[in-house]
């Protein structure tokens, strides 16, 4: 007979509940359901039955959607679909019951034409032993909601995380701006300071008009927030944590309601083992309070379509409200007992 002390029991029931949950039913839990769930590896309800992303064939533009199959993605079938054709990711669904699915994004200030979307067969990865596909944003490429449901405007609360590469050693990220995930304008431009919150992975230096990474003393890659104008890191416009070198990260971006002069928060960690580490815990910068969010949705793009950047994206969801600390660890356990690269 074994004997498990206390402690080893609680641990174990983490396991269990982590592998029998989905983030979105953790934040659910909570009372703070999500807005958003976007995945091209994994369902993030434990029983989400519908598609996670739709593929188009370049051979005769059919297109095929991609179903969770014990809740990972059934690349298999992608494969059998695309066969020896180039094959796009046409569409991201929303597995949230608000129906906030992405497509490629329209031009905007930036960037006047329509963004490209990506290889859906350009970077194959593992999660729990079983082959899926990831987003792999090459630069000009990226996806929008500019008509969303449930998603904060204004000063209301938000909580936004992403699961993207973090291989150093590749280096699939860069200084342009912006690898973004989260609530952007509606109209596909700038529309000023506090008009976007989202969580951003890369080495820009944060005012994204110096032309380097870094601030002159590391060289990133760092989870940032992107509220227009500027990355911030802090208070400030630079990043507030050390280099991150994780083959895959954790990101997570908080913007609370009500608190003087604005409070927010950055959080992240290696998506493989351990939990988040908090980066910034305090006030927004002057002009940022109170926030003047609009509600759209977008990734791989800044809010004005600005789309030089590079990156990849696994998992992300957006919730209208302020989590909390313990609710944060439990949707990091998640992701980490998702097994990705195991």
């Amino acid at each position: 007979m074994v004997f498990l002390q206390v402690g080893s029991l609680f641990a174990l029931a983490g396991v269990v509940r982590a592998a029998n949950e989905g983030p979105c039913d953790i934040f659910e839990a909570a009372a703070t359901p999500c807005v958003a769930a976007h995945s091209t590896v994994r369902a993030l309800y434990a029983a989400y039955a519908g598609p996670l992303y739709e593929v188009r064939r370049a051979d005769d533009n059919a297109t095929f959607d991609v179903m969770a199959r014990a809740g990972v993605a059934d690349a298999e079938a992608q494969d059998d679909f695309c066969g020896a054709s180039d094959c796009v990711v046409s569409k991201i669904f929303d597995q949230s019951p608000r129906g906030n699915d992405l497509a490629p994004a329209p031009g905007g200030g930036c960037v006047h034409t329509p963004d490209a979307p990506v290889n859906a067969t350009r970077e194959k990865l593992t999660l729990g032993g079983r082959s899926v596909y990831s987003l792999y944003f090459e630069g000009g490429m990226g996806y929008r909601n500019d008509n969303t449901s449930g998603v904060a405007v204004g000063d209301e609360p938000e909580t936004i995380y992403m699961v993207a590469s973090g291989r150093r050693a590749a280096r699939h990220y860069n200084d342009k701006c912006c690898f973004d995930y989260g609530n952007a304008e509606t109209d596909d431009n700038d529309e000023g300071a506090g008009t976007m919150e989202a969580v951003y992975f890369g080495n820009a230096n944060g005012g994204l008009n110096h032309g380097g990474a870094g601030d002159g003393r590391r060289d990133g890659p760092w989870i940032m927030a992107d509220m227009e104008n500027a990355l911030w890191g802090a208070d400030r416009v630079r990043s507030n944590e050390s280099t991150i070198d994780h083959d895959v990260v954790t990101a997570v971006v908080k913007g609370d309601s009500g608190a003087a002069p604005g409070h927010w928060a950055i959080k992240g960690g290696d998506a493989t083992s351990g939990g988040l580490a908090t980066f910034w815990d305090g006030a927004r910068a002057p002009g940022y309070a109170p926030m003047k969010k609009q509600g759209a949705l977008l990734l791989g793009v800044g809010g004005d379509n600005s789309n030089r950047a590079v990156g990849t994206f696994y998992e992300g969801a957006v919730v209208s409200h302020y989590t909390t600390d313990a609710t944060d660890a439990a949707v990091q356990a998640n992701i980490v007992a998702a097994g990705y690269g195991k």
